[in-house]
């Protein structure tokens, strides 16, 4: 017996399963595509403060010493005979402004001698109220007098 060769011919089912396989493959993978969203990216230009920097406050120490003298960082602001104290209204309104334009907050202690007046000390307070200053902190006795 003779080996005879047997010409199949081009069989096309195998073809049309193979295509099957591959078409349920991608729709199946179709659903599993992350779409993105937002893509965040940085752009050269005007930088901005962090919030870490808007979130430090301002520190302000306001000395009344017994002669009725105000001190605010170690620079005497009026007059003892001046209640109105407009130098220091002006001063604190510019810096409580200047806060607030980089979204910070003004913190004030106000540091009175032991023989401070209290007339003086409302004077003073006075003063903050017209700038708009709120956190107020008080102590008395400082060694700096």
């Amino acid at each position: 017996m003779e080996a005879e060769s047997i010409n199949m011919g081009f069989q096309i089912a195998p073809m049309v399963d193979v295509i099957f396989v591959i078409m349920l493959y991608f729709m199946v993978m179709a659903g599993a595509v992350k779409v993105e969203h937002e893509l965040k990216t940085s752009l050269p230009g005007v930088a901005t403060a962090s919030a870490s920097e808007a979130d430090d406050p301002d520190e302000i120490i306001i000395d009344i010493d017994e002669d009725g003298y105000v001190l605010m960082n170690e620079e005497e602001f009026d007059t003892p005979q001046d209640k109105t104290l407009p130098t220091l209204t002006n001063a604190l309104a510019r810096l409580k402004e200047d806060a607030d334009s980089r979204g910070s907050k003004v913190l004030v202690t106000i540091q009175s001698a032991e023989q401070a007046k209290y007339e003086r000390i409302i004077d003073v307070m006075n003063s903050l109220a017209k700038a708009k200053i709120a956190n107020v902190t008080f102590t008395v006795g400082s060694d700096d007098f």
